[in-house]
Parts: C-alpha cells; sequence; structure tokens
C-alpha cells in the first residue's frame, strides 16, 4: 500500500577480516596497485563453500557490505577529500546513508575453503558482508562516464601538493619508536593528509588547538602540528585514549591498547616536547 515501508531482512554470510581497526587506516576507495591482504570470512554449516566455486580465473568481485558503526544519516556530508564543502550524500560514497550499505570492488587474490583473501579496501574488520559478485568490466566499467564534482576534486589532488611536511625531533622518535617496537606506521597517510590541506576539517579530523597549534586525529594516533606559510611541522605524536580509559579492564577492545599505555610511559601526557 502507498505510504507503507516494508520491512526487509538481511542477514550476513560472513565477515571482513583485516588490519584495519579504524577509519583512518582504511584508505579511500585504495587503488589496485596497493599491497595489501584482507579476508572474507563466510560463516559455516551454510553450504557456502559451493557457492564459491567457479571463483577460480575471476580477478575482482563485488561486496556488498553493511557500515556497522555508523547509526545515523546525513543528507548533507563533508567528503574527507578536497575542499571543505558538504555534498548530498546520495552525490557522495560516504557511510552516513539511509541504509548503510557499502559497495566495493576488491582483487580476488585466492579462495580457500570459505575464505576469500581479497586485496586493498575500505571496510574494516568485522564488517558484515551480505553478499559477494563477479567484477565484470565489459558490465561494470564506464571509464567515459563523468562524475561531476567528483571529476574537479581528482583533477585537484592530482596537482603538486602545496604544503611541505617535516617532523621535529620529538616527532621523529616517536615515530621511528612507534615503527620499530609495535610495527604501527601511520606516518604516510599523515603525510597524504598535511600536505594537501591541513586546514580545521571535520572529515579529517583536524582541529585547532591552543597557541599556533593545531593536531589531526591519526586512528588511535594524534599528531601535533602548525603550519608557517606552505611548511607544515610535525611537533609530536600522541595517543589519543586518555590513561583514565586505557587503564580500565572493560577497555581491552582500544586499538592499539598496549601500544598507547607502553607510548604514555616512555612520553607522558602534557610533557613538553621539542620543535627543533
Amino acid at each position: 500500500m502507498a505510504g507503507l515501508h516494508p520491512s526487509l531482512t538481511l542477514r550476513p554470510i560472513g565477515h571482513l577480516r583485516t588490519r584495519q581497526q579504524v577509519k583512518f587506516q582504511a584508505g579511500h576507495q585504495p587503488g589496485a596497485a596497493a599491497e595489501d591482504s584482507n579476508e572474507v570470512e563466510l560463516l559455516a554449516d551454510c553450504g557456502y563453500e559451493q557457492a564459491l566455486q567457479d571463483l577460480a580465473g575471476i580477478d575482482r568481485i563485488w561486496l556488498l557490505s553493511w557500515f556497522h558503526r555508523n547509526e545515523n544519516w546525513r543528507p548533507l556530508v563533508l567528503p574527507p577529500r578536497g575542499p571543505s564543502r558538504r555534498r548530498g550524500v546520495f552525490a557522495t560514497r560516504s557511510p552516513h546513508r539511509p541504509n548503510a550499505l557499502g559497495l566495493t570492488s576488491v582483487a580476488l587474490l585466492g579462495v580457500d575453503g570459505r575464505r576469500l583473501r581479497v586485496g586493498p579496501c575500505d571496510l574494516l574488520d568485522g564488517t558484515p558482508i551480505f553478499d559477494v559478485k563477479p567484477y565484470i568490466a565489459a558490465y561494470d566499467a564506464f571509464p567515459d562516464a563523468r562524475a561531476g564534482w567528483i571529476d574537479t576534486m581528482e583533477a585537484e589532488l592530482r596537482e603538486p601538493a602545496r604544503f611541505a611536511v617535516s617532523f621535529a625531533t620529538t616527532a621523529l622518535a616517536q615515530g621511528q619508536w612507534l615503527r620499530e617496537t609495535w610495527q604501527i606506521d601511520f606516518t604516510p597517510r599523515l603525510i597524504e593528509l598535511l600536505s594537501r590541506d591541513p586546514a580545521p576539517h571535520r572529515s579529517r579530523r583536524i582541529r585547532r588547538r591552543s597557541g599556533d597549534e593545531f593536531e589531526i586525529g591519526c586512528g588511535a594516533w594524534r599528531a601535533v602540528f602548525v603550519v608557517e606559510g606552505a611548511a607544515v611541522c610535525v611537533r609530536a605524536l600522541e595517543a589519543a585514549y586518555p590513561m583514565k580509559f586505557l587503564g580500565r579492564a572493560d577497555y581491552d577492545n582500544v586499538p592499539d591498547r598496549d601500544a598507547q599505555l607502553a607510548f604514555l610511559a616512555r612520553w607522558p601526557a602534557g610533557e613538553p616536547t621539542a620543535t627543533a
């Protein structure tokens, strides 16, 4: 009947398993050349092993998923890339949608039972997967199709970066310690964002602090930086979670929790940072 909104029931067929725990770690529309491996683990005792037959020889697949960490939607959203301007959600790939459905094309690297090994993706660990479909270039690729404001933005992003990013002594030492001790390295993504536009931006999680300092959220971490002309200097890295949360027994699901605890023991919050 007109005016009624019938309810539909969808059940996941599996979940994505990846090292990406927070949005900062998931690249936006990751390129095919990126090196990464993730896994789609389908549910047991559902006959999905048979459903995966004949995937041999198929290079790419579509994953239909659910943005499980979003609880609401917005008609206008602020895309994380490009100028700070709100766009209609249906003209974007924002996860903040009336129905939080995601559609992602990934490289299929292999099949093992009910597990699919896939390449780079923009989804987080635990993302529910509703369906798997083959990517068929003859039907799914339209390289000459116009993309409106996205074409304009991509053209601007192909221009040389406008800001040079450097790291102060403290930030260099902190970054090296995280890489060597915990195999955590978010500096490439940090440099990518700051070299394009270090201005405050909600979706890029950049905000002004006191004085001349700004901060950018990097998943479970933060970077403190200053801007002088076309130069950005990262003064220090910080744990994003305060000790009062990290020390709680019921807070064991915090990303990089042990690394943050060790970091705060080495660089206590509030300690002056070197700027040279």
